[in-house]
């Protein structure tokens, strides 16, 4: 399954420019396994050098970039967690990502007007946060009513864990603070899993702001608000313009990075997203090539090599033997595997090894 991040944003800032920009970006679902997707979920192929690279060495007859999936999460307005708007309805989208993404106007515009009456990021940004927190606290105290009976009575160890960690939570969360802030050990976040706290996901800030300013986002007062505040969160922010994303997305390739250099962008907000998202949740990328197929695959950081195998296929971490393995640079540099081998560059590695970012590899099982 691809990587999800959930959208949100209060109405006018941007959101849905942005989302009709990923999904006019969507890949093909005849390509992928999961093949069915929502109306609100946009697919989109994940950038990579690499896997352009090995297209041109290996001249496969099929390519297939890593996927990162878009959830727009409707129905998160002031007061949603008391039921306004479309209420706790946008909850059940929401828990199901990995990260989310919020979209903050950081752009002044007279002609679209902001639900609040005025352009304040930090506003903004504090509103949707309370949201998130209070649904996460209604969350914490129904669960805590249940266990807490259970711990009294029989003094059950496993309850008893819990009963502590949920009162760390509810502590923190009635202080209006986000749970990703309290210090939980390796054995409390294995508890806080299972319940899916919204203000334990990553967060992403996407500064929205007009064409002119995109390439100096420096320059625009808003997002230096938003920068900061997300670096006193220990979060990310990416200055995005929604306005060019749509544009972008109706470009082929070769006509977008003519578009981005005319601009004088590096790369688009879409593909920062991206990469920020993988960054902050520990996300790598292996990569496997033949005549066949070029493909990219996604694994956590600190994955051994059978785990690595059996992301493709759940028979090759059965019957894994060892790994042939070698760095994407070296078949870069070299050109052909024949040339990697030669070179001593192509190795075997067993169950033990840790795999890299950016190694190409050849699976040997027996099932």
């Amino acid at each position: 399954m691809p990587l999800t991040a959930g959208i949100v944003g209060l109405p006018n800032v941007g959101k849905s420019t942005l989302f009709n920009a990923i999904t006019k970006s969507q890949v093909e679902a005849a390509n992928y396994p999961f093949a069915t997707i929502q109306p609100n979920v946009g697919v989109v192929e994940v950038p990579d050098h690499r896997i352009d690279r090995l297209v041109e060495l290996f001249h496969p007859k099929k390519t297939i970039y890593t996927t990162f999936e878009f959830t727009d999460i409707a129905g998160l307005v002031k007061g949603a967690s008391k039921g306004e708007g479309l209420g706790n309805q946008f909850l059940s989208n929401i828990r199901l990502t990995d990260a989310i993404c919020h979209v903050v106007r950081c752009f002044e515009d007279g002609d679209i007007t902001h639900v609040e009456g005025s352009v304040d990021p930090i506003r903004d940004i504090e509103i949707i946060n309370l949201e998130l927190i209070m649904a996460d606290l209604q969350t914490v105290e129904n669960r805590l009513s249940k266990v807490e009976r259970k711990a009294m009575t029989n003094r059950d160890k496993d309850s008893v864990a819990e009963v502590a960690v949920l009162k760390k939570l509810k502590e923190a969360l009635e202080a209006g603070k986000p749970a990703r802030s309290v210090d939980l050990s390796d054995d409390e976040l294995m508890i806080v899993k299972a319940f899916s706290l919204l203000t334990l996901k990553p967060m992403i800030y996407i500064a929205n702001m007009s064409d002119e300013e995109i390439a100096d986002p420096d320059s625009n007062e808003n997002y230096q608000k938003v920068k900061a505040f997300a670096e006193a969160e220990h979060n990310e922010v990416v200055p995005v313009c929604a306005k060019i994303e749509e544009e972008l997305s109706g470009l082929d390739k070769e006509e977008k990075n003519e578009f981005l250099q005319e601009l004088g962008i590096p790369e688009s907000g879409l593909d920062k997203v991206i990469k920020t998202a993988y960054r902050i949740l520990d996300l790598c990328t292996f990569l496997t090539a033949g005549e066949d197929e070029c493909r990219a695959w996604t694994f956590k950081k600190g994955m051994l090599a059978p785990q690595c195998a059996g992301v493709i296929h759940t028979d090759f971490e059965k019957g894994f033997i060892r790994a042939e393995c070698y760095k994407f640079d070296d078949i870069d540099a070299l050109e052909t595997e024949l040339a990697v081998k030669e070179a001593g560059k192509l190795r075997l590695e067993g169950k033990d090894y840790v795999v890299q970012d950016g190694d190409v590899l050849h699976f040997r099982f027996n099932v």
